[in-house]
C-alpha cells in the first residue's frame, strides 16, 4: 500500500483558502501540515491527520524549520501550497514604504524562500509539486489594489521561471490565479486600511473601500468550493500549468483579449465613478 501524500499548505488561518486546502487534502487521504502565524488561529480542523505548525513566511527561519521537520519526520514532501499573503489596498501615491516592504514579503519574497527550503529535498526525490495562488489582477492591474497586484505579477513571473527551471528535477509548479473568492483577506485588510486625510484621492474613498471588498461579494465562490476544485487538480498525474477560476475571470478573460489601453480605460472607468460602497 503506497505512503499518504505529504502536503505543505501557508496561511491556514480558520475560514480562509488555506484552511479548506488543508481540510480538503486530508479528506483525499494525505498528511498535511497546516502553517500561520499564529498557531492558535488555525481552529476547527475535522481531519486527524493534519498537524499545526507555526510558520511566518517572511521568516526564512521559519520556513527552514517545517522543512526540515517534515523531511526528518515523514522523509518528503510532495505539494507546497504557498497560499499566505495579504491585501495592499490603497492608491499608489498613499502607500507607506514599510507596508510595501511587508505586503512583498509575505506574497513575493516567500516564494523564493519556500523554493529555496523544498527544492532540494524535490530534486533529490525527482518529484513534486509547488502551487502558488496568485490573483487574476496578477494580469492586468487593478485601480486602488496596485500593491497586491504588483507583488501578484512578480509572483506570476517567479511561477513562470520556477517552472522552467525546475523542469529538469521532474519538479513541477502549478500557478493558480482566482477571482473572486471569499476568505479573510478583505477583513484582514480593512483592520489597517487608513487612507491620509489629506489624500488626493478622498472623493473616491467609498470607491477604495467597495474595491477591497470586492473579492467578498454574492458571485465569489466560497473557499471550501474553490479549494476543492484546485485540489482535485493538483491530484492529477499531469496537473495543469495555470488555473484561474472564481468570480470576474471570465471577464479578465475577456479584458486580456481587448488592447491593453482599451482594457485599462474599462477598469478605470468602473472603479472611479463616485458611488458609496456597499459592504
Amino acid at each position: 500500500m503506497s505512503k499518504p501524500l505529504v502536503v505543505l499548505v501557508t496561511g491556514c488561518t480558520t475560514g480562509g483558502m488555506g484552511f479548506h486546502f488543508a481540510e480538503e487534502y486530508a479528506r483525499e487521504g494525505c498528511k498535511v501540515y497546516a502553517t500561520a502565524r499564529n498557531v492558535d488561529a488555525m481552529k476547527g480542523f475535522s481531519g486527524t491527520n493534519i498537524y499545526r505548525r507555526k510558520v511566518d513566511v517572511t521568516s526564512s527561519e521559519d520556513i527552514d524549520a517545517v522543512v526540515e521537520e517534515i523531511m526528518e519526520n515523514e522523509g518528503r514532501i510532495d505539494i507546497v501550497v504557498n497560499n499566505a499573503g495579504v491585501i495592499g489596498i490603497s492608491p499608489i501615491v498613499d502607500l507607506d514604504l514599510d507596508k510595501v516592504q511587508r505586503t512583498f514579503d509575505a506574497n513575493t519574497f516567500s516564494l523564493i524562500r519556500m523554493a529555496k527550503a523544498v527544492v532540494p529535498h524535490m530534486a533529490k526525490a525527482r518529484s513534486g509539486l509547488i502551487v502558488n495562488i496568485g490573483s487574476v489582477v496578477g494580469n492586468l492591474a487593478s485601480p486602488w489594489n496596485g500593491l497586491y497586484a504588483s507583488t501578484k505579477a512578480a509572483q506570476h513571473s517567479l511561477s513562470d521561471n520556477l517552472a522552467m527551471e525546475l523542469s529538469p528535477f521532474n519538479i513541477r509548479v502549478m500557478l493558480v490565479a482566482p477571482g473572486g473568492v471569499k476568505s479573510n483577506i478583505a477583513s484582514n485588510g480593512a483592520a489597517e486600511f487608513n487612507l491620509p486625510s489629506n489624500s488626493l484621492y478622498v472623493p473616491w474613498l467609498d470607491n477604495i473601500i467597495a474595491r477591497m471588498w470586492l473579492s467578498q461579494g454574492p458571485r465569489s465562490w466560497p473557499a471550501d468550493r474553490f479549494a476543492k476544485h484546485i485540489v482535485s487538480q493538483t491530484l492529477r498525474a499531469n496537473p495543469p500549468r495555470y488555473i484561474s477560476v472564481g468570480a470576474w475571470t471570465t471577464v479578465y478573460k475577456i479584458l486580456a483579449w481587448l488592447p491593453r489601453s482599451l482594457a485599462l480605460w474599462v477598469l478605470w472607468r468602473n472603479s472611479s465613478k463616485l458611488k458609496k460602497a456597499v459592504a
